[in-house]
Parts: structure tokens; C-alpha cells; sequence
């Protein structure tokens, strides 16, 4: 096996000879394999958070519909659905929005809502559509309309910090700026649905990923000044600057100092603008990414709750106890037990009994 990287490049080429039953072939060709690596990627706190709560979507059901037609859906998770083809309305409670092709929707978890192609009509529950296919529903008279339809789930704790900052609607227009993306992105989608080909069914997961992200962005862009929470941190500049500090450099013990200095501001100016636009103080906020890691460390089962807390900064595992059960409700051992049983056996060997009990 040969490798070699450019210097500077992030590139590294492969290659290897491959054998036969009977050895390795001398006159058999250089299979070779180029690896674009990306080093030192600036520092993303949407990207952070997304992985730290597990967020996961999926694509699950098709939807063609014609005529007239009203279906209701009862989702047990945050939905995502986009129009491919023609028009229809989305009815949530009393909010009424008309949906084109190339329109994208998330609702929130757990939210009833209703597609139909009059808002008029009495709705009739979704599972009708799907009698023959839980995954490609059919209902009506022809082929108006045509809906791809996924689903997000996320960790046991990671919802919220996501899911508060959206409306309980969140629909971003096929024909505004920002949704010029999620075009391109629904014609990959659709194409791979409709393929049938090996591996189709993970690239409509991870494309239905993509477009998750780019309806996100596209809804905090929107808000601009008006975000609030740590979105809205990001939206200003200086806090903008303290809050990928702290996601790159989450070990270090940040004081009110040390993060108005990467803002350019004076202390007081500084921790009053945080708590406006974030609802917490620097301090606090850099804590809680602190214990947000933990969490998703202690979900994962890999190392003891000791381990975790000496990695993360705190100096004992008493104080990483205090801290983790005044945010989570639970100690670090408890929060590991409900993450299931591989958490719980990957770690038991490590185990601390100090911050297990804590």
C-alpha cells in the first residue's frame, strides 16, 4: 500500500494492489483512491448542537393525492415535508397556510396538523392513504399533488434546545432567496426516492438531513436582529465571537473577562447584550455547553462520568454532580442509566462512584 498527502493539501492518494485466490497478481492494475480531508474547520454552533442532541432525520412516506381530499396526521416527532408537485393547504389549530411546489415544512413534535386540498373539508385520519404501502399513500381521484414526507427525532434532552427557538409552523417558500438551495436539493431527494437503487434509501436520509439544515438557516437568517436565544447570539457579531469561543474551547474555565475580550467590549456592555438576546449570561451559557457535551458523552457509554467531567473542565466530580443534576434533573449515573443499557455496561468498569451517586 502506498500513501501520500501534499504537503498542506489535506489530500491523501491510496492505492493497493489487490489479489487473486492463488496471491497477489504482479501484472494486476493500481486501484487508487483520492481522500479529500477537511482540516480545521471553523467552528459551528448549529453543527455542534445537531450533533450533541442527536438530531436524526429520515425520510419515511410519499404522499399522492388528487380531487378533493383532507388528511389529518397525528406525528409522535418534529415532521418535515416538502411539495414536489401542485398545491394543497397545511391547516394547523386555526392557522391556514396554501403550499406550491418547492415549498418545505417543519412542525413541531408532535403537533396535529392537516394537509388537504380545501381547508373546508372534513379531514379523514392519514392511515387511509396507506393501506397498501406504509410508505408511498395514495388518496383521491388523480394525481394533483405530490408531498415526500420525513421525520427528525432526537436525543431524550436535545429537543427542546432546538425546537424552541421555531415556530410551531415553519414553512419556507419554494420561490423566496434563501430556498434556492432546497430546489436543487428536492429534485436529488426525489430522484433518489424514485430510483430504487442500492443505497437510495440512506442518501434520501442524509439529502432530507441537508434540506433540514438549510430550512433551519433560511428561518434564522430571516429573523436577523429579532432571533433570540443562542441563534440570536449568532446573528451579532461580538456575541457572535464569545459563543464559538466557548463551542472551541468548551474545557476552558471562560470568565465574564476573558469572553468580553474576544467581543471588544467592556464587561458591562458585553454581559447585558448576552442576556438580552441569549436569555443567559455568558458564564451560564458556557456551563450549559459544557453539560450538553457531558450528556451526549454519558448517552454514548464510552467513558466513565469522571472521566467526562475532568475533560470538560470542572475540577471535581462533586461540582460536575451539582452542575449536571441542577440542568438535567438527574445525576450523571441516573441520566446514563435511562440512556439505556449499553451506556450503562460500556461504562460500569469506570465507573466513579462519587459522581455516579452525585
Amino acid at each position: 500500500m502506498r500513501v501520500r498527502s501534499p504537503s498542506g493539501l489535506g489530500s491523501e492518494e491510496l492505492s493497493c494492489r489487490y489479489s487473486t485466490p492463488y496471491g497477489l497478481d504482479e501484472t494486476s492494475s493500481i486501484v487508487g483512491i483520492s481522500v479529500v480531508i477537511i482540516q480545521n474547520a471553523p467552528v459551528d454552533p448549529l453543527s455542534d448542537l445537531l450533533e450533541m442532541v442527536h438530531a436524526k432525520p429520515a425520510c419515511s412516506v410519499r404522499l399522492e393525492a388528487g380531487g378533493a381530499w383532507s388528511l389529518r396526521f397525528r406525528p409522535q416527532s418534529c415532521k418535515f415535508n416538502v411539495v414536489r408537485k401542485g398545491e394543497c393547504w397545511l391547516v394547523v389549530g386555526n392557522d391556514q397556510r396554501h403550499l406550491r411546489a418547492g415549498d418545505c415544512v417543519v412542525i413541531k413534535e408532535c403537533a396535529e396538523f392537516v394537509l388537504t386540498s380545501d381547508p373546508a373539508l372534513e379531514p379523514v385520519d392519514a392511515a387511509l392513504a396507506f393501506g397498501d404501502d406504509a410508505l408511498a399513500g395514495r388518496y383521491g381521484v388523480g394525481h394533483d399533488v405530490d408531498l415526500l414526507g420525513g421525520s427528525v427525532t432526537f436525543g431524550p434532552d436535545g429537543a427542546s434546545q432546538i425546537l424552541d427557538l421555531l415556530p410551531s409552523t415553519l414553512v419556507i417558500e419554494g420561490a423566496a432567496t434563501a430556498a434556492a438551495p432546497l430546489g436543487w436539493l428536492l429534485d436529488q431527494l426525489d430522484s433518489e426516492w424514485r430510483s430504487g437503487k442500492a443505497g437510495s434509501r440512506a442518501a434520501c436520509d442524509d439529502i432530507l438531513r441537508l434540506m433540514f439544515v438549510h430550512a433551519l438557516r433560511a428561518d434564522f437568517e430571516s429573523r436577523g436582529e429579532n432571533a433570540l436565544g443562542w441563534i440570536g447570539g449568532l446573528s451579532d457579531p461580538p456575541l457572535a465571537a464569545a459563543i464559538r469561543a466557548i463551542h472551541a474551547d468548551p474545557a476552558r474555565l471562560w470568565r465574564l473577562e476573558d469572553l468580553a475580550d474576544v467581543a471588544g467590549q467592556s464587561r458591562s456592555t458585553f454581559a447585558a447584550r448576552f442576556r438580552a438576546r441569549v436569555g443567559a449570561t455568558p458564564v451560564e451559557y458556557a456551563t450549559g455547553w459544557r453539560l450538553t457535551i457531558a450528556a451526549s458523552r454519558l448517552r454514548a457509554g464510552r467513558e466513565s462520568a469522571s472521566s467526562i467531567a475532568r475533560s470538560i473542565g470542572f475540577l471535581s466530580d462533586s461540582a460536575f454532580g451539582a452542575a449536571f443534576k441542577r440542568k438535567f434533573g438527574v445525576s450523571p449515573g441516573q441520566y446514563r442509566a435511562k440512556a439505556g443499557p449499553r451506556a450503562t455496561s460500556e461504562a460500569v468498569l469506570t465507573a466513579d462512584p462519587e459522581t455516579a451517586a452525585a
